[in-house]
């Protein structure tokens, strides 16, 4: 198991501003961190994969799809081409970064809605998208992490039923699911159950709390879920996901607005404390 922690906690784009507060990422013992990926180019993540290198940082990233202009899931020709194109630039920085997983909720764009759920057009485009993505991935050495999201952030994958229903269709060694704890919240009845669900095919654990603020002070039954993943046999990256009022240009897609937390130190680490306590008791 290795302990991560998502950087959207800090800002939905990683600068040099950044890195003392991911120097004490380190000096807290994470074995890496989880990067946005939502501008830039390849050239910018290979200077942070230098600056991560130089602090014995491993990465992990995180992506979205940015407009219904470029989703892949379209009825339009010219619109899927553009949401594969996208694809195509987030494999292409996750490379640069030395990413190891590209997660995150790249299959859709968040609060679009149809007013149905998923159709089996949508679900085919998606499929042949992220087919392709994965080959991409695996043709050089990394893999995919599909993160779910709640229904009140989209219509195309909700739950662990689901998830494991489209890792069927995508069909690909490369495709996995980053099963988040807050959603699964929203979304499950027993996330025990969920997890066993698609048992297997969990390429990244998010620890999120139920307002998404530092794990273990909130409702989540975390005992329970750590558990489940452990009796799955997952051994790969656990990751912190917390957001707090600091980063306006997240309050539209992540809902928060007021703090979650006192300060960066003690988020980090009352949450590695947390997250690694957990995982023991749970052997």
């Amino acid at each position: 198991m290795q302990i991560g922690i998502n950087l959207l906690c800090l800002a939905g784009f990683i600068t040099e501003a950044h890195l003392p507060l991911i120097r004490r990422i380190k000096e807290l013992d994470y074995q890496g961190v989880e990067v946005p990926i939502l501008s830039g180019d390849p050239r910018h993540y290979e200077w942070l994969a230098k600056e991560l290198d130089a602090l014995g940082l491993r990465r992990t990233s995180t992506s979205i799809v940015p407009s219904p202009n470029a989703n892949p899931l379209s009825s339009d020709p010219d619109i899927r081409k553009s949401g594969v194109d996208h694809l195509d630039w987030v494999i292409d920085c996750a490379l640069a970064l030395g990413s190891e997983s590209v997660g995150g909720p790249f299959h859709a764009p968040i609060g679009c809605f149809t007013g149905t759920g998923p159709s089996e057009d949508e679900i085919r485009y998606g499929a042949e998208a992220h087919n392709r993505m994965a080959e991409k991935a695996q043709a050089n050495g990394i893999y995919l992490s599909l993160e779910h999201l709640n229904r009140f952030e989209t219509h195309f994958l909700n739950t662990m039923e689901q998830a494991k229903a489209y890792v069927a269709a995508v069909d690909h060694p490369a495709f996995a699911i980053m099963y988040d704890t807050f959603h699964a919240n929203i979304e499950e009845q027993k996330q025990a159950d969920a997890i066993a669900t698609i048992a297997g095919h969990m390429g990244v654990l998010h620890i999120s709390e139920n307002d998404r603020g530092i794990p273990g002070r909130g409702h989540i039954a975390f005992g329970e879920i750590f558990e489940a993943v452990r009796k799955t046999g997952f051994d790969g990256w656990v990751t912190l996901e917390a957001f707090g009022g600091g980063v306006p240009e997240l309050a539209a897609a992540t809902r928060v607005w007021r703090p979650l937390f006192p300060d960066y130190d003690t988020l980090f680490s009352e949450s590695i404390e947390f997250i690694r306590g957990q995982w023991e008791l749970a052997a």
